[in-house]
């Protein structure tokens, strides 16, 4: 699993079972690959690359995705039945039917030998559907017993079951906005929301952010780097002037406030909230404030290894003809069992 976080690459070894329809999961060994600046300075702007590039950087990012994995099975010993993989998110409209993610499953089935599922999210954008989120089935599966699952990544997005079906969106972006802005004095991300904590909220910048038409729409919706570049970044640059640590502020005072909206609107219960951006002190004691449900924090494997966990569920759903994507979250006209199967020769 990539995310827009753009940490690393996360692997996890997983065993997945199944006893009269309930299924559990182990994860037995989990690993993150951080990315060279050159490697994630060339997936940030594969956006911009014509055809020609953006192609060889498809088969590159593939080639590592595949030294990954074999360094993983060399260290630990293991020998997967299948590798399920996301690929890094380049190209994400699905209004106008195009996605794409980089990190050709062909490559790493032919560098592996183990067969591969990629491409998760065409054929559901094919049958009119976002393509997105992925997850929800995997919450459903594995994680039902909560009234919704949160993971603060690049994006927050929420699942949660509905009436009886399963409802899913991205509800705003977080870390890909705030590791941008940290980007400004050379880090990665604003460890624990430190800096941010000290600043103080621009109120017209708030009131402009939580004013954005996309939090109006009803779902199946969702979010990706262009929204971001159309609608939101160009709010933040008009304050470029005032001090960092007032934007992370104000940008974690919208973030806790979109979300715990949202939330609020769900039936009494856990929330179980994965992903890194639970590591930002910070931003959950702001969201613990404003929601009105009791907040559950897993263990770090979990956190940091849930979505890596769900797209090898989605795999196995994939390999063996069951549906892993659900038209009643992404708006498809169908359910899908989504992936392309490349077969190895182990």
């Amino acid at each position: 699993m990539s995310g827009t976080s753009l940490d690393g690459l996360d692997i996890a070894l997983c065993q997945l079972d199944q006893s009269n329809e309930q299924w559990s999961y182990q994860l037995l060994k989990t690993s993150t690959s951080p990315y060279h600046p050159d490697l994630k300075s060339k997936l940030q702007q594969a956006v911009h690359l014509n055809g020609l590039d953006l192609q060889k950087l498809h088969r590159s990012y593939g080639l590592w995705l595949s030294a990954q994995v074999n360094n993983f099975i060399e260290h630990n010993g293991c020998q997967p039945d299948l590798i399920a993989s996301h690929g890094h998110t380049v190209f994400h409209e699905p209004n106008k039917r195009i996605n794409f993610q980089v990190g050709d499953g062909h490559v790493i089935a032919a560098q592996t030998g183990i067969t591969t599922i990629s491409d998760f999210r065409s054929l559901d954008i094919c049958l009119n559907g976002q393509g997105a989120p992925l997850v929800p089935i995997g919450d459903q599966l594995l994680f039902g017993s909560y009234a919704a699952c949160v993971n603060l990544g690049g994006f927050a997005n929420v699942s949660c079951t509905i009436d009886g079906n399963r409802k899913a969106w991205d509800i705003c972006p977080v870390n890909f906005v705030t590791n941008r802005l940290m980007q400004q004095v050379n880090k990665d991300m604003d460890y624990n929301g430190e800096l941010g904590k000290t600043g103080h909220i621009i109120t017209a910048l708030l009131e402009q952010l939580n004013a954005l038409s996309y939090y109006g729409d009803n779902a199946p919706k969702s979010l990706a780097q262009e929204w971001v570049d159309s609608e939101f970044m160009p709010l933040l640059d008009t304050y470029k002037s005032h001090p960092l640590k007032n934007l992370l502020r104000t940008c974690y005072e919208h973030f806790a406030t979109i979300i715990s909206n949202d939330l609020n609107t769900l039936p009494e219960g856990e929330i179980l909230f994965t992903g890194g951006g639970v590591y930002n002190i910070y931003l959950m004691q702001l969201i613990k404030q404003k929601t009105r449900h009791q907040v559950m924090v897993p263990k770090a494997a979990l956190i940091e290894f849930k979505e890596a966990l769900i797209f090898a569920l989605l795999g196995v759903l994939r390999i063996t003809g069951h549906i892993n994507c659900l038209s009643s979250v992404t708006g498809a006209d169908c359910d899908s069992s989504s992936g392309i199967i490349h077969w190895g020769r182990k």
